[in-house]
Order: structure tokens, then sequence, then C-alpha cells
């Protein structure tokens, strides 16, 4: 048996018990209270520290738990063979650092990310009266778990509201929404490999982030280049695979549009390789050219397409609400896979205020609104870039969507064109993250995105990218021209 010295201090805010404890484990960690070592008996232990022998018997509980001595009966606390050598050493410390830590970046005035969306124009007032209706005693369902497929009433809405904009043909039993087109593509992962191989091709160059969910659930990504009208047919066939990703009505990121032959040629693929179609129609509500595209999947009668779409450019993408439509084959094997066992991903108060909004009409009100206010914000973008840069830029893909991609003709690369813009506190992005082949992207050319930014800032960030690029500033007056004429059109 052996004294244990310790200066207990009863202001401290450690309890005594703890403080008694963290000192006699610290003697066994570094060795100073040998193995089979008998600690002081409860009794005589308090009666030397003067303390209570409720205290002494917490702390030795304590190391009881945690394995650091074991009663005997009739003996004792006896310490346990420890293997030191693989335990860290302990020492006085400041504790864990609580803070987030912060990523140092230069402050920007502009920032043209893609993704960003107009949350000024968000109907928030309506939002939150429909969100608080959702929150009535009437609806406390919803305070539970619900349907692992998602609200039935919001699968009905969309179901009605796809086939009625975009001619998807389904049932609400064959949606299934989640926490973001990732998400839903990782459920989707998993039957694919069931039914078709690990053998995907996917648009060369085309969303980086879906190559990435791909990629981490084991499959074999084949990049199909790009022909003017989209993937090139012949190069899916020589892949070998039996699983296609695209996005067909808007390309990403190119925004080209695959016509109607080709979308045929597409489906006769599928037909002969008994293959899978993933059309992702991601921002299908702007289109601010010709009429709207049918999708893809209201053309297969044979039922080899999964529809993918998403609220996050339309809403917010906070809420994390997309869907996924299944043809009916995948379905089947979906709840053979017991995926009905999996809780949702998606807040159910939030899918039942998504499914009054559309139910009550103010879905097709803000979409109307919003491709109007995208469409001024891109024609104010362009008319700067054309009035600003005239020849020395090229713009792409101008028909829909909230971004364009901008080849800039100047001899920079294009993380010499991200560090310009970054100096003159604008930020825009790189475009090579979406090739799977990097040494095919093209070296001067950046992406930029428009819907979180003002007229006036799309502007202004337009400007400050001219005297990046090009080294010479137009005069206000003339940016404000230019400000007045896009919000006037």
């Amino acid at each position: 048996m052996i004294d244990i010295m310790i200066m207990l201090d009863d202001k401290s805010d450690k309890p005594l018990y703890a403080q008694l404890y963290q000192h006699i484990k610290k003697e066994i960690v570094n060795g100073k209270i040998a193995a089979n070592t008998r600690l002081p008996s409860i009794r005589a232990l308090s009666s030397h520290l003067h303390i209570s022998r409720n205290t002494v018997e917490l702390a030795y509980h304590q190391l009881i738990a945690e394995g650091y001595v074991h009663s005997k009966p009739r003996s004792g606390l006896f310490v346990i063979e420890l293997e030191l050598e693989k335990l860290p050493t302990l020492s006085p410390s400041k504790g864990p650092t609580l803070e987030i830590s912060k990523q140092e970046e230069t402050p920007m005035r502009y920032d043209f990310r893609y993704g960003n969306v107009d949350a000024a124009n968000f109907p928030l007032t309506t939002w939150r009266k429909l969100s608080i209706q959702s929150l009535q005693p009437e609806h406390a369902a919803l305070f539970s778990y619900g349907d692992p497929q998602g609200e039935p009433e919001l699968r009905y809405e969309i179901a009605k509201y796809l086939y009625d904009s975009r001619g998807v043909n389904c049932s609400p039993e064959q949606i299934i929404i989640g926490a973001g087109i990732q998400y839903l593509l990782g459920l989707l992962c998993g039957l694919l490999r069931i039914v078709a191989g690990n053998a995907l091709g996917m648009e060369e160059p085309g969303y980086d982030g879906v190559r990435t969910i791909f990629h981490h659930h084991g499959f074999d990504v084949h990049p199909i280049e790009l022909e003017k009208n989209g993937l090139s047919l012949e190069q899916l066939y020589a892949s070998q695979s039996r699983i296609v990703y695209i996005t067909p009505s808007h390309q990403f990121p190119y925004g080209m549009v695959m016509p109607l032959a080709k979308r045929m040629q597409l489906l006769t693929w599928a037909n002969d390789k008994s293959g899978i179609i993933i059309e992702d129609d991601y921002d299908s509500e702007f289109r601010y050219v010709g009429k709207p595209i049918p999708s893809l999947q209201s053309l297969d009668m044979n039922h080899r397409t999964v529809y993918l779409g998403t609220f996050s450019k339309s809403l917010l993408p906070s809420l994390r609400i997309a869907y996924m439509v299944l043809p009916p084959a995948l379905l089947e094997l979906h709840h053979k896979q017991d995926y009905r066992l999996v809780d949702h991903t998606v807040s159910r108060i939030h899918q039942h205020t998504l499914a009054l909004f559309m139910s009550k009409g103010h879905w097709d009100t803000h979409i109307r609104k919003m491709r109007n206010v995208y469409h001024k914000k891109q024609t104010a973008l362009i008319g700067a870039i054309r009035q600003l840069m005239g020849e020395q830029t090229s713009v792409i893909g101008q028909a829909a969507g909230l971004h364009i991609l901008l080849r800039v003709h100047n001899g920079m690369n294009e993380q010499e064109l991200i560090h310009t813009a970054a100096e003159e506190g604008v930020r825009v992005y790189a475009v090579s993250p979406f090739w799977a082949q990097r040494a095919k992207a093209e070296t001067s050319m950046v992406q930029i995105g428009f819907g979180g930014l003002t007229i006036e800032e799309i502007v202004m960030g337009v400007q400050a990218l001219q005297h990046a690029w090009f080294g010479t500033t137009p005069h206000d007056a003339r940016s404000k021209s230019i400000s007045k004429n896009s919000s006037d059109s």
C-alpha cells in the first residue's frame, strides 16, 4: 500500500472526487504507482486527506470503471497491469481547442459562384405562414418518423408538376425524396451495381461532384467526350458501360441541349445494352431561349431512365430537397433491398410545407417570377461582358441555367484568370475540375454564376474583371448605363 499525496482545491470548479481520480490516474499512467500496488482503503484515504468517504468512493469507482484498478474481495483495490508504452503520457494541457478554425481568405466584393441563388426573392412570408400551419396540432403526426420515400402529399405534387412541365410519366409511388442529388445517387448506386455492373459512362466534361459519388461507390467511370449535340454515342458503345449519367436538357457545364434524334439514339443504346440512363434535369425551370425541352424520360417507353431533379436552385439550397423517379423494375428492387427500413433524410415539416406551397399555387407563381429575375440578371451579365470586353471573350451556354462559361482571349491560363480576378476582389471559378482527364480541359476558361448577385453587382463585377484581365477601367457613367439598360429590359 502507498501514501497518496495531493493538494485538493475545494474552491475549484472541478469536484474533489474528480481531482482525486485525475491525480491517481496520472500517477498510474506515468508509472509512479506500479502495477499490483494496493491503494489505501476508502476510510484510510478519507482520513488522510480530510475528505468525505463518498468523495474517495466516487474517485475509486471511476478508476474501476475505466480499468485502471480492480477490486479483490476482502483484500482491497489493486492497480492493473497496463501496457504503458501504448498510453499517452498525461501532462498538463490547456484542454482541447473548441474554436472553429476559419480559413483566411481575401475579402471578395463580388462572388460569381454557381449555386448561389437570389435569396432576397424567396417568398419568406408565405413560406413562414405555411411552416406555421405545418406545426399546428392537427399535423402532430409530422413530428414523428415518416415514409422513407418521402411525404405522400409532396410526392403527389411533384408527380403532377413533372408531368405538366417536363412530360415525365410517373406515379407518386415511383418518387423518392432525399437530402440532395448526391444522397439520392448514393441510394441509386447500390441498385445499379446489381442490375448493370460497375461500368458507367459520363459526359466529359461533367459535374465533378457526381463523378466523385460514383468513384466512392466503386464504379469504373468512363469519360464520354462531347460532340456538338451531346455525348458521343460511338464512345458510349465502345466503353461497354451499361449505365450512363447525362444532363441532356442543359449539359453541365457547356449548356448544350441534346436534340430529339440523339435522345432516341440514346434510348436505343439503353435497349441494346439492357442499360440504365440517369437523367439529371438539374435546372430545368430556368430556360430563356425557345420552348421548354421535354425530358428524356418522357420519351422512354421501355422504362430504362432514372430521372433526377432538385429544389436547390429554384428555392433554397439549405432546404436540401431533391427527388428521384425510379422506373418500375428499380423501384421493385429498391423495396427488396429493404431501403424502406432506412429513416428519411429530409425534415417532414419542410416536406409538408413544400407540398402546401405547391398545392396552393405558390410554386408556379414563384417559378414564373424567378425565371424573369434570372433572365434579367443573365442579360445584364452578358450585356456587360460584351460592352466592356467585346471580342476579347466568348460566352458559352447562355440559353438556360444560372451560370455561363467565359473563354478569355488574353493569353492567361485558368489559374491566372482566377488569381488576377481575386486581386480585384472578384471570385470566378475553375472549369478544369469538370474534366476527368484534366489534360484535355480548356486552359483559358472560367465559370461565372450570377444567381446570388444583384444586377448592379453583376455589372460592377464585370467591370472589375475587365480591369483585372485587360488592364483598363471603363468610365463609371458607361457602367451605370449598362446597369440601367439591363434593369429596364
